[in-house]
């Protein structure tokens, strides 16, 4: 058999998986294995939330916060294990909402979809707005001194224009934003890796030690939690494998392996290169003081290290890295929000679940997301608020996938051998992810000025208008706000329409489409 052949083959067999769950192949397959893997690396993109948070965690712990890195990355890859097994059992687009469509019923999966789908559309927005973090500083580095690091407005600006460019490439294939990401992969782990050698070999400034020392600041329970949240920010997405599961070729075999080898990849990575910036730093108490109290991040830090010219080119290898991850973000939140609305489980389902021919995209799915990443621009703080707000979102969905998956594992799933199993480990690392991920969401809901702040406390650049609002946690407005309004649209008109029927395969079958 020639390689056109069994690559035929292949779409064929794939494409007759798919027709198993009642769907027709309306995506086009060109993804592989590595590929599966690059998308879900960009998605969780270390150097990405590296640059967004890491001052926060400076200014909270300071070096002593690395140690919340393998903290979170083994809770995380314990939640992984969970999601791969599922992934390998049901290769459909929209995972987390897929996975509770077939495992319990229409209202909880519904409700998880909504959640899930505003995390990414936040995720989205807290990604084109960490671009100018490493962006302007390059640019500046080349000459265009007229752009304001400090200004927020500048920051919008720059991250609304990479909306709208991220916006047409995803509207022009998944193959066009594969091709993209591969080859920013590559130039993110090697860049972030290489470079982080350098930095430990020529640019040691605080010792391997400096990971003991919290620049003042008291160590306990409480600090470590806060640090956390540059961690919890940077590793999640690497279901993106999964949500992007119709376009991959073997998606039971390939989607697991990009799921467990994208966490482990940017733990590595991303690991490397937070100790060889900690240990970068030239004064790590004017580090934890500078940027105007706020502390430095990591283009500070290289430009205090190297050659105008020289960070000037890793600033812009970080902001294509960067941008490789917003092209991901955006292509898994387009696609969760197609495969909710083929299910007719969306406002205005139709025009969104309809598929270009010519594109093989839903076109009106990625004008929609991009027009609500844009919504959180109307009050602006910076990536760092938005980011928080995006992580405790995705941090929900997870959970409630979590507690599903329990469930089903309770009443006898898996029923059927998949080519990625757990086994008899499967009730113990459920029950395991299920309690980080408790933990992590009180974690996020907990009241603090640097994590989960009220709009009083960020100078007025968060002001609602109204007095009482004011004074709640962010992050209880936003999750408390996007439910009620998700609940309003489902008692009043969504529980109502027509959805697509929820059908499993025979053996996969477990209480679809109840509830």
């Amino acid at each position: 058999m020639s390689v056109s052949e069994a690559t035929s083959a292949g779409h064929e067999r794939d494409s007759a998986d798919l027709a198993r769950f009642g769907y027709n192949q309306e995506l086009k397959r060109s993804l592989g294995t590595f590929s599966s893997f690059a998308v879900a690396f960009s998605y969780i993109s270390p150097s990405t939330g590296i640059f967004t948070l890491f001052a926060l965690g400076l200014t909270t712990l300071g070096g002593v916060f690395i140690w919340t890195w393998p903290v979170v990355a083994l809770g995380q890859f314990i939640v992984a294990l969970n999601f791969a097994e599922v992934s390998s059992h049901y290769p459909v687009a929209g995972s987390v909402f897929q996975w509770t469509k077939y495992l319990a019923g229409r209202s909880y999966s519904w409700f998880t979809g909504w959640i899930y789908l505003f995390a990414g559309i936040l995720t989205v927005t807290a990604v084109v707005a960490t671009l100018p973090l490493a962006l302007i500083p390059a640019l500046n580095g080349l000459g265009w001194h007229s752009l304001n690091v400090a200004s927020l407005h500048t920051d919008e600006v720059v991250a609304l224009i990479t909306l709208v460019v991220i916006t047409v490439l995803n509207i022009y294939g998944v193959r066009l934003v594969a091709i993209i990401n591969n080859t920013g992969v590559l130039f993110e782990i090697l860049g972030m890796f290489v470079f982080a050698l350098v930095l430990m070999a020529f640019h040691n400034h605080q010792g391997f030690g400096v990971v003991d020392h919290s620049g003042g600041f008291k160590v306990g329970p409480s600090s470590f939690l806060a640090a956390m949240f540059m961690s919890l920010f940077v590793i999640y997405g690497f279901d993106t494998a999964s949500t992007l599961a119709e376009e991959t070729r073997d998606p039971r075999r390939a989607a697991p392996k990009a799921v467990l080898f994208s966490v482990v990849g940017a733990f590595v990575i991303g690991g490397v290169f937070l100790l060889g910036t900690l240990v970068a730093i030239p004064n790590l108490h004017g580090a934890i003081t500078g940027n105007g109290g706020f502390g430095d991040g990591p283009a500070q830090i290289i430009e205090a290290n190297f050659s105008s010219g020289f960070a000037t080119l890793y600033l812009l290898v970080v902001s294509a890295a960067i941008f490789v991850c917003c092209l991901s973000i955006m292509a898994a939140t387009i696609r969760l929000c197609y495969g909710m609305s083929r299910d007719g489980q969306l406002p205005w389902s139709r025009p969104l679940a309809r598929v270009a021919p010519k594109l093989h995209t839903p076109v009106w799915t990625c004008v929609a997301i991009a027009v609500l990443a844009a919504v959180p621009f109307l009050k602006y703080s910076g990536a760092g608020t938005v980011a928080i707000a995006a992580t405790g979102m995705i941090y929900l969905s997870y959970f409630l996938g979590n507690l599903v998956i329990m469930r089903a594992r309770f009443r006898g799933w898996p029923k059927v051998r998949a080519p990625f199993r757990l086994g008899r480990w499967g009730i113990s690392l459920n029950i395991i992810a299920l309690l980080y991920g408790g933990a992590m969401l009180v974690n996020f809901a907990w009241p603090r000025a640097a994590s989960n702040p009220k709009p009083d406390q960020t100078g007025g650049l968060l002001s609602l208008g109204v007095g009482f609002l004011n004074k709640i946690p962010i992050l209880w407005t936003v999750v408390v706000g996007i439910a009620l309004i998700g609940a309003i649209y489902y008692l009043a008109v969504g529980r109502r329409r027509s959805f697509t029927p929820v059908i499993p395969p025979a053996e996969e079958a477990l209480a679809a489409g109840t509830g």
